[in-house]
């Protein structure tokens, strides 16, 4: 059967890299023990979730007063595409009053959650709870090593954070004035894009906590503005999905709301009707004999069937299947497969496919 041809020539593994919550507990740790001690542990041996023990070479390190120190970190991603590889992560530490625990406060370039339904409350600084169990951890080893008590107040700033962060979702979560302190295991993998997924997630989250009964998941911009325009969707109701479809129907079967609404082009829809859960290019191909299949089901001619077949990419059978209903065909089977997914639930969903100048060309569902 004719595919779509993914290039698969690179071989050379990949290099993992570090969440921007594990380097924001090496430096909190490297500034607390400075305070203990009058000196920066430099590299900095912190351990992770899984029992991982990484060391991070210090950026900045500064004694601020008795009760006060500060290091940062250079965030390493590895070979992720991450917006914020080598990024400037800062801690400063202040020595807290008896009994007040390990708090958190959201510095230069950290923003502040601002709507319901992220695992953090309003109006504290987007740091996700791994994160402040890590450093939390990390204070808590080091004041018993040294009979301190542990009280700290521990503000997490990133360089350049609130530039960074108009390049993610923050903004459409209710993260205001910077980026989030994320990661589950302290570790990125590349390409797995799990801060999507996570974004995805949480974009739900707030959609439910917000009472919004209609959300819709779209794959790119284009796609996204179209969708949002055709039922007159709030901000907090869209939720970029990209290629991660699988990701989405997971998670609203398991977190239902109303209505879901599927949003995209013609290729990448094309793919979902064919039971792909991921529908990136270098992960999951256009069966070409399919959408042939289905022109010839639609009574196009014999020889437009055959160019079909030979066709080079999905946009290039959807331009020969003219005025016949081919998109339409293709949401419908898209939709089979999202309920399908979506298995006994009560929601109710539809498929949208709009062309490259946001003009709706297919859609089933109510």
């Amino acid at each position: 059967m004719a595919t779509e041809s993914s290039d698969d020539s690179k071989k050379t593994p990949l290099r993992k890299g570090w969440s921007t919550g594990a380097c924001a507990t090496a430096a909190a740790q490297a500034a607390y023990g400075a305070i203990l001690t009058g000196h920066f542990e430099d590299p900095v041996t912190i351990t992770l979730p899984r029992g991982e023990t990484p060391a991070f070479a210090l950026a900045e390190a500064e004694i601020v007063a008795d009760d006060t120190a500060s290091a940062a970190i250079i965030k390493d991603a590895g070979d992720d595409p991450d917006v914020t590889h080598l990024a400037l992560i800062r801690a400063q530490v202040r020595l807290g009053e008896a009994g007040s625990g390990v708090s958190f406060r959201a510095g230069d370039g950290v923003g502040t959650v601002t709507l319901p339904g992220l695992p953090v409350a309003v109006g504290e600084p987007a740091i996700n709870p791994v994160p402040r169990r890590m450093m939390a951890m990390a204070i808590a080893l080091l004041a018993e090593a040294h009979g301190a008590p542990g009280d700290v107040e521990i503000t997490i700033s990133v360089a350049d954070g609130e530039r960074l962060a108009a390049q993610t979702m923050n903004a459409r979560l209710g993260i205001l004035g910077g980026l989030s302190i994320l990661g589950t295991t302290g570790i990125v993998t590349p390409y797995s894009c799990s801060a999507w997924i996570a974004s995805i997630h949480q974009g739900v989250d707030v959609a439910r906590a917000a009472g919004i009964r209609h959300v819709a998941g779209a794959t790119g911009k284009t796609s996204e503005s179209a969708v949002r325009k055709l039922y007159e969707l709030e901000e907090q109701a869209m939720l970029e999905m990209g290629d991660f479809a699988g990701a989405l129907l997971k998670y609203i079967r398991r977190h239902p709301i109303s209505r879901l609404t599927i949003a995209g082009g013609f290729a990448k829809l094309s793919k979902l009707a064919q039971g792909h859960m991921d529908l990136h290019s270098g992960r999951s191909a256009v069966d070409i004999d399919i959408l042939a299949g289905h022109l010839s089901e639609l009574d196009a001619a014999p020889e437009i069937v055959s160019q079909a077949r030979a066709a080079a990419s999905a946009g290039a059978v959807l331009a020969l299947a003219g005025e016949l209903p081919l998109a339409q065909t293709v949401a419908a089977e898209a939709l089979n497969v999202a309920r399908d997914r979506l298995q006994d639930t009560e929601i109710a969903v539809d498929v949208t496919i709009f062309d490259r100048s946001g003009n709706l060309i297919g859609h089933a569902g109510p």
